[in-house]
């Protein structure tokens, strides 16, 4: 238990069986009436951000996250498998969980798991990833010029956009925010 006079940016707050994280706060002390703590709170399963006013000494719940450095190392059935860095403890973490960070995972593939009384709640990778292109039309002589792209797909099978002049089995970073071609890995 803490009190609004502890909120600070990025802790994680348990309100109604939901964990939100502070994106930012704001304590107001008006001219008239008791002070307060105005919080912009993102949701930490959903992404959802709300805004929520808090009175000034409010007791409030602060939950433990715990990030891990893991390693993914294979997929079973839905569920993907990873390893504690530290511990070499295996821990299975469903697809929900996962989310849209598969499509940039390799095995052996480093990761940060966020991990609250045991369970996981979110994965996070490195801002871009290294990609081999397992298929792409070859670009067309004279088309170099114009700056355009071409879709073509990486070995965890999704396809992104690169430009004409990337061929098949080179090597090309991905950015895993929004799957765009970062540029050809060194």
């Amino acid at each position: 238990m803490a009190t609004t006079a502890d909120l600070k940016n990025g802790i994680t707050l348990e309100i109604e069986t939901q964990l939100w994280t502070v994106v930012e706060f704001q304590h107001v002390k008006p001219g008239k009436g008791p002070a307060f703590v105005r919080t912009k709170l993102k949701s930490v399963l959903t992404g959802k951000v709300i805004d929520r006013t808090f009175n000034s000494g409010v007791k409030i719940d602060i939950a433990i996250l715990e990030k891990r450095d893991m390693q993914y190392l294979y997929k079973e059935g839905d569920d993907f498998v990873f390893m504690d860095s530290k511990t070499y403890d295996q821990m299975t973490i469903s697809a929900a969980v996962v989310g849209d960070m598969a499509n940039y995972m390799l095995e052996n593939t480093d990761a940060v798991v966020a991990v609250n009384e045991g369970n996981p709640l979110y994965i996070e990778l490195a801002a871009s990833v290294p990609l081999r292109i397992t298929y792409t039309e070859p670009g067309i002589q004279g088309d170099r010029s114009s700056g355009g792209t071409k879709p073509a797909t990486v070995e965890t099978g999704i396809e992104i956009q690169v430009p004409l002049f990337i061929k098949q089995d080179e090597i090309v970073m991905v950015d895993t925010r929004d799957g765009s071609y970062q540029g050809r890995a060194n």
